[in-house]
């Protein structure tokens, strides 16, 4: 392999795990983690452990095997700091803060009391209390994918299922995000560079898809699919532009006050109370 082959392959594996750097940052930064959908880390997560199944069966480059496997660990970091600083506010769509992740929630007195977080979502879906259940789900997920090769790898269909399963999931990235920022109203605690980082890497893949010969008409479609949501992202942008203006301005006065810095201030008040 060549010098610049090299470089290529090292940007591919390094390069999509590392557009999440800046949203991390973020939220650990402000101690808030408000604006971003926990949900993509779930679809990403869950995306890249099939790839990594398929290619067991399909074999494609190592590049994408390091790509997946970075972005598992990375996302998984990212869902961590967003679990420990999430808090409540009037803009936020998840109900829970961090205090409610380790089993507290505000009681109507104004103190804390011991109550399960409820859910829309069938058996509280990627909405649970600790980030152990996350990784328990993910580790079974990993279990059944294995169990399942162990006994239909030698079919090509199932191999090949794999492929488009990854690649479906995939496409479904954008849409948590889309959702939320329409729930909002707000894309405030969604950064631009992970908004960029979408935009640019969904373009270039449907280029690739329609300028290379071989690839099926499922690859475009879902490569058309997610860059026009990823355009309904930056159109969000724009029209929720002055909402967002006004959470960013509230966020930032409240953290200026003592004692409103977020969940982790509220969980030390919680535990404070609590000690003899």
């Amino acid at each position: 392999m060549g010098f610049i082959q090299t470089v290529a392959a090292i940007g591919m594996a390094v390069g999509p795990p590392l557009a999440y750097a800046d949203q991390y940052v973020s939220v650990v930064r402000k101690h808030d983690s408000r604006g971003f959908s926990t949900d993509v880390c779930g679809v990403l997560i869950v995306a890249n452990v099939t790839r990594c199944v398929y290619w067991l069966g399909a074999r494609f480059e190592i590049a994408l095997l390091v790509q997946s496997v970075l972005m598992i660990l990375g996302q998984f970091a990212l869902l961590y700091v967003c679990l420990l600083y999430r808090t409540k506010g009037p803009d936020g769509i998840d109900p829970r803060s961090l205090q409610e992740t380790e089993g507290l929630t505000t009681s109507g007195g104004g103190g804390y009391s011991k109550e399960p977080t409820k859910s829309s979502r069938p058996g509280n879906l990627w909405q649970w209390d600790s980030f152990g259940t996350y990784i328990e789900f993910v580790a079974m997920l990993v279990a059944l994918h294995c169990g399942m090769f162990l006994l239909l790898h030698g079919f090509e269909t199932y191999v090949t299922i794999l492929g488009f399963l990854a690649l479906g999931l995939e496409a479904t990235l954008p849409i948590p995000q889309l959702l939320v920022n329409f729930e909002r109203k707000s894309t405030a605690g969604f950064r631009h560079s992970v908004l960029a980082g979408w935009v640019g890497g969904d373009a270039i893949k449907t280029i690739y898809f329609f300028a290379t010969d071989g690839n099926s008409i499922a690859f475009k479609a879902c490569a058309i699919f997610q860059l026009s949501v990823d355009v309904a992202l930056c159109f969000q942008t724009w029209a929720y532009r002055e909402q967002t203006k006004r959470d960013l301005d509230e966020r930032a006065g409240l953290r200026e006050q003592e004692g409103v810095a977020g969940a982790e201030s509220l969980l030390r008040a919680a535990r404070h109370e609590e000690e003899p």
